[in-house]
């Protein structure tokens, strides 16, 4: 027996503000790093949550695209992903050609937490934890029964059993246990504590100047990057820019022509209201 996902409410990566997870049934995690966009070789040595955190992802720069990476492993049949870096959906390439999966996401400045599953690269259910009458995917009502049968919802569809909500993590715990009792998902505790488990660059590698920072970095006695991620941490390429770059305060201070978007949810499925009309 796993130790289920109910511990996940309130919990954080060492991000110490958000917790990404895609969940797969029916891939290996090898398979699960490709479709998350690991490149081929970009796999590098075990680490913790904590070490990951040295590798200072640069998930939001001014300009440009940012890094992100993961860390995978498998319980109760389930692979899963724990990504570093900006939010994510890649929900729909996770689980096409029959796999199933889910995706977890917690943004604790960004509530709510959304869990959605997938299945053949269609989101076919899902809800915001403690706004589960607000139902999303093809099919939004495939765990209308499990919330009534949990307490959560009454029989009507759309009112919370108990309205005057005093414990938000005890009602999260609820919504969250309905994933993980239908689909028999877990996720080991160690996963953000002391387990070492594989990581893979998803984003911004390999980065075109690369050897050209390496050797900055050897040369000056900077920390070099890991070989394997091919990622140039931010602090790193920020040193090397301030020192290499004339025009560098220049272009630090000069307004951006573009916007980034950061953390609005987009999923891969259609999201369908309680009358079963398509939301824009």
């Amino acid at each position: 027996m796993g130790d289920g996902i109910q511990w996940l409410v309130g919990a954080t990566s060492s991000s110490g503000w958000m917790l990404d997870v895609h969940f797969a049934r029916g891939i290996g995690v090898e398979e699960l790093a490709r479709r998350m966009g690991a490149a081929l070789g970009a796999r590098a040595e075990p680490m913790t949550d904590v070490e990951v955190a040295y590798l200072d992802v640069d998930a939001y720069p001014e300009r440009g695209l940012g890094s992100a990476v993961i860390r995978v492993g498998e319980d109760a049949g389930w692979a899963f992903a724990i990504t570093y870096g900006p939010y994510l959906d890649r929900l729909g390439e996770v689980s096409r050609d029959g796999v199933e999966a889910v995706h977890y996401h917690y943004n604790s400045e960004h509530p709510p937490t959304i869990v959605l599953y997938a299945r053949d690269g269609r989101t076919v259910c899902g809800f915001g934890l403690c706004e589960e009458n607000n139902r999303y995917g093809d099919e939004p009502d495939l765990l209308l029964p499990d919330l009534v049968a949990a307490g959560i919802l009454d029989p009507d569809r759309r009112t919370y059993r108990d309205p005057d909500i005093d414990d938000f993590d005890d009602r999260e715990r609820l919504g969250l246990a309905v994933f993980e009792e239908r689909f028999g998902l877990s996720l080991p505790r160690s996963a953000l504590a002391e387990a070492r488990l594989p990581v893979y660059a998803i984003m911004g590698s390999p980065a075109p100047d690369f050897e050209e920072i390496s050797a900055w970095a050897a040369a000056n006695e900077k920390p070099l990057p890991d070989p394997h991620l091919r990622l140039i941490p931010a602090g790193l390429r920020k040193e090397y820019e301030r020192a290499t770059d004339p025009q560098w305060w220049e272009r630090r201070t000069r307004p951006l022509t573009g916007g980034i978007a950061l953390g609005g949810l987009h999923t891969s499925g259609v999201l369908k209201n309680l009358e079963g009309e398509t939301e824009r």
